[in-house]
């Protein structure tokens, strides 16, 4: 069985970069922590630590054991608090995963309604690919997470998909951009550089279809699976870029570019994504009856 207090001693070595700094912070001497860190290593059957001149470097075993410590660590001291809390003084945690592929501003948007709950909430946000975050929402390291698309079918999780919404794509560009494509959109888009979302986002196929079908060859210079990085090269001048319908106004406004069509024939869903015991939680309940009432009530 693990011992928890060798696994603190290993974590406090490797935050603070040295056995006798953490030996100073935990007020023991050097040679009990090497002693019960040894001990840890050969319970493990690995080492921790290499030494390299006078310094202490983690493993690869270590580097791997590491966030797992820390996040040992950390829930131990938020069962601390919990437990010394009088009652509705803690905040409900509420971890959230969120694909990379979802614009920032929707995720924003998703996410306000939770800090306006009686039920106080604390938002803890990750992001990155989906299939990694619902790995991590498998073992309840997440409460939800917010995606493109709804759970995968190959994927063995048990989980519930809520779609959130649905709406249109526009598409922007610099006031310079625009004025050197004019006409009327879509066809304006022809021969125009075009910045895309990557091949994981659910919009691109859709996007390309519909080009296609509307027999307009535009110049793609780009492809972006983080919409941040898309809207980034976009109000430089690199291409025009788009983004859902809902947040229109607020691209404009925020990047500076002009809006040059929109349409409702390409469409973007938003889903969020929680394992079955999951459904309850009040973070997930703000975000569902949030997203409906008022990012998408008119879409």
């Amino acid at each position: 069985m693990l011992n928890y207090r060798q696994l603190q001693y290993f974590w406090t070595v490797a935050r603070a970069g040295s056995i006798v700094r953490a030996s100073e912070q935990l007020n023991l001497t050097a040679q009990t922590i090497s002693g019960q860190i040894s001990l840890l290593e050969q319970s493990m059957g690995t080492d921790l630590f290499r030494k390299v001149g006078r310094q202490l470097e983690l493993t690869e075993a270590g580097r791997r054991a590491l966030p797992y410590a820390e996040q040992i660590f950390q829930l131990g001291h938020e069962l601390e608090t919990l437990l010394r809390a009088q009652p509705g003084q803690q905040p409900v945690a509420f971890r959230v995963g969120v694909a990379d592929v979802v614009p920032k501003s929707i995720v924003y948007r998703l996410l306000a309604p939770t800090l306006e709950q009686d039920e106080p909430l604390r938002i803890s946000c990750r992001e990155d690919k989906l299939e990694r975050l619902l790995a991590d929402l498998a073992i309840q390291r997440l409460d939800l997470v917010i995606s493109d698309s709804p759970m995968p079918s190959h994927l063995d999780v048990k989980g519930v998909s809520r779609k959130l919404g649905e709406c249109g794509i526009s598409f922007f560009a610099t006031a310079d951009l625009a004025a050197r494509h004019p006409g009327p959109f879509p066809y304006c888009l022809h021969n125009a550089p075009l910045l895309i979302p990557g091949p994981e986002t659910m919009v691109r196929s859709r996007l390309l279809r519909w080009l296609g079908d509307l027999q307009i060859s535009a110049r793609i210079v780009g492809e972006f699976d983080d919409s941040a990085l898309m809207q980034a090269f976009g109000q430089s001048g690199s291409g025009v870029f788009i983004a859902p319908s809902v947040i229109a106004e607020e691209v404009c406004r925020q990047l500076g570019v002009e809006l040059i069509g929109q349409t409702e024939a390409v469409s973007e869903a938003f889903f969020a994504i929680s394992v079955e015991r999951k459904v309850s939680h009040p973070g997930v309940r703000a975000i569902t009856e949030g997203a409906r009432r008022d990012l998408f009530s008119a879409s």
